[in-house]
């Protein structure tokens, strides 16, 4: 091991919450080190539909509303439901008096929004939607960071965080070349390490085994901060909460048009205005490669009489109970929702459709066929139909069959071709909204009570208890935490 290295602040995790962090703790004068263990920064962020929820903002006032952040305050309780009692209302607070701030602030850095759009139960339109993609964030902070010096190492995970004379001095971090790094702050250290979606270890021991096993969006969100906060004796809130499984249709092999392109803000910008002012018919083409790769498919189609089919070619649960845990449980955790010919013409138009982003744009079944090639299967037959999808035709065709007789119910049966299927379709964990227990500076409370001095957490890892139910709340904790505590810990004198 060699020599240590001496910073002012150090951050670990280079996505939303860190780029932020780094940034605030940079144009205080410090000395940034951003420690990033993948090879490029952007992490869960880049992951994300890329929805912001605020208020008070630029987009609001031109469309003519009136908020207020006591508003919104009130309106997350009611997204919140049953969990609601065990919000942290402090840190809601923190959140909703800080979200038109900083729209402005992104805004200030080219990331470019539209919007807004209605997401009840929000009493008024609220969600802000970046253009061109949730890459815009990372694209536009990391810029930001560089031209403020902060010094940014990639491809470095993080062991341990050192502590001395009951302090947080330093990290022990693993570089590329498979050696270990001593990195030592003069002022603090911030956690925005993410969830713990990908780690089977903390799903189990914090939420379920049910979950532990269900592959995550973010397969690099393996909860290290959460790790080696609890192993100083810190403790996470919340850790049973966990947003999945949720089934999302297999991320196409190569990207899409909205992925390939530069999130630049003068590329950003004339989307923008296209949204405002060109007629849907040329820009619905450009809407569908989002909305067929993003997000869910609709629960409708196995109301109205599609089937989950498993790679064995077998129906496997009661698609109107909990599909999304049940396919969890699958060989190789994949389905295919199969119909026939009378559903597929019912998925063509309104008010039936595959899929939706909330005031944006519905997509139907021949959207699919058009922009997701890879996940459309189409027969005259049904043993054709499972050949296209690789599952075994004898075994569909009597699974089918036995469907139309014994189990569909009232449901109308499979029977009229050409017959359909969409997928592979998964079961993932979206996020987990266990954080550590923090207080409104952000710093890491020990179970005991004390603070954990020099040590902060954002974002997910410093979620401290605060639900962020609906869309738009965690990137917009992302960014309001991680500011907040990259200005704590370059403040943070030991």
């Amino acid at each position: 091991m060699s020599t240590a290295i001496e910073t002012d602040v150090i951050v670990i995790g280079g996505g939303g919450t860190g780029l932020a962090a780094a940034s605030e703790a940079a144009l205080l004068g410090r000395d940034v080190l951003l420690l990033e263990k993948n090879a490029e920064t952007g992490g869960s962020t880049s992951w994300s539909v890329g929805s912001i929820t605020a208020t008070n903002t630029p987009h609001q006032r031109k469309a003519g509303i009136t908020d207020s952040a006591d508003a919104h305050f009130e309106d997350m309780a009611k997204h919140a439901g049953d969990l609601a009692p065990r919000d942290n209302l402090k840190l809601r607070r923190i959140l909703v008096d800080n979200t038109s701030e900083m729209i402005d602030w992104l805004m200030s850095l080219g990331v470019v929004f539209v919007g807004p759009e209605e997401e009840p139960p929000h009493r008024v339109a609220r969600m802000h939607n970046v253009v061109p993609n949730s890459r815009s964030f990372a694209y536009h902070l990391t810029r930001h960071c560089l031209k403020l010096g902060v010094k940014i190492k990639l491809n470095t995970s993080l062991e341990r965080v050192i502590i001395e004379d009951g302090r947080a001095v330093g990290v022990e971090a693993r570089q590329p070349d498979g050696s270990t790094q001593i990195f030592r702050a003069r002022h603090g250290i911030v956690l925005a390490s993410g969830d713990y979606s990908a780690a089977a270890d903390l799903k189990a021991s914090l939420a379920n085994p049910e979950v532990a096993q269900v592959d995550a969006i973010n397969t690099t969100a393996t909860g290290d901060g959460h790790r080696i906060a609890m192993g100083l004796g810190a403790t996470v809130v919340n850790g049973d909460i966990v947003r999945g499984p949720i089934m999302r249709f297999i991320a196409p092999t190569k990207p899409n048009l909205l992925q390939q392109l530069p999130p630049t803000k003068w590329i950003a910008q004339m989307i923008a205005a296209s949204a405002n002012y060109l007629p849907a018919w040329i820009l619905r083409p450009f809407l569908m490669s989002f909305l067929t790769t993003a997000v869910s498919p609709s629960t409708d189609l196995y109301k109205e009489g599609g089937v989950l089919i498993n790679k064995n070619g077998q129906r496997f649960t009661d698609e109107l109970a909990k599909p999304n845990r049940d396919m969890a449980k699958q060989p190789e955790r994949i389905g295919w929702i199969v119909m026939d010919e009378v559903v597929a013409q019912k998925f063509s138009a309104w008010p039936y459709f595959i899929s939706t982003a909330p005031g944006v744009a519905y997509a139907y079944l021949k959207d699919y066929q058009r922009n997701r090639p890879d996940i459309f299967h189409r027969s005259e037959t049904i043993e054709g139909l499972a050949s296209s999808m690789g599952v075994p035709p004898q075994i569909l065709a009597e699974t089918i069959r036995h469907y139309n007789q014994n189990d569909r119910g009232s449901r109308p049966a499979i029977s009229t071709g050409p017959f359909y299927a969409l997928g592979p379709v998964k079961s993932y964990v979206v996020f987990t909204d266990g954080g550590l227990n923090v207080t409104e500076k952000l710093e890491v409370v020990h179970a005991s009570g004390a603070i954990i001095p020099g040590l902060y957490a954002a974002g997910s890892v410093g979620q401290g208890g605060l639900l962020l139910e609906g869309h738009g709340h965690h990137l917009g904790w992302a960014f309001i935490s991680g500011r907040l505590a990259g200005r704590h810990a370059a403040n943070f004198v030991r």
